[in-house]
């Protein structure tokens, strides 16, 4: 039997990159900051194709990985029931990261009632602390 530590090694790597990283402190949120939707606003109707724009009050923007105080960068929640605030913001089709510090976003999106929600995520994609999250708003897909 042929002992290759090179094997074992990128097996140990690939379970520890696996497992859940544990995370710095959280960012603080510097009071009073809001972020909201320009549009959709609740109850509108919208074609499939649409484009998002984002309000934010008393906070910056900065791109994903820029560590500046009282910034973040917007994390759009599509159809999320319950997110874990004290983890790193997923990013697949429901949690969709804007972290080139953009302010608006084109969604597309099947016919039917959604909801959506906002979330500043600091420069790792964490949700600041005190949390800077929008209400849920539902809005209806022609």
């Amino acid at each position: 039997m042929v002992f290759r530590p090179f094997v074992l090694t990128g097996l140990a790597l690939a379970f520890a990159l696996a497992a859940p990283m544990a995370l710095d402190a959280a960012s603080p949120a510097p009071p009073g900051a809001q972020v909201y939707f320009h549009y959709p606003l609740d109850g509108t109707h919208v074609p499939s194709r649409f484009t998002a724009r984002i309000g934010l009050k008393e906070m910056g923007v900065a791109p994903a990985g820029v560590v500046k105080a009282n910034t973040g960068h917007h994390h759009l929640l599509v159809d999320v029931d319950a997110i874990d605030l004290k983890e790193r913001i997923p990013a697949d089709y429901n949690h969709i990261h804007m972290g080139n510090g953009q302010t608006e976003v084109i969604l597309t999106l099947p016919p039917g009632a959604h909801t959506l929600q906002l979330l500043m995520g600091d420069h790792d994609h964490v949700p600041h602390q005190p949390p800077v999250m929008s209400r849920k708003i539902t809005i209806y897909v022609r």
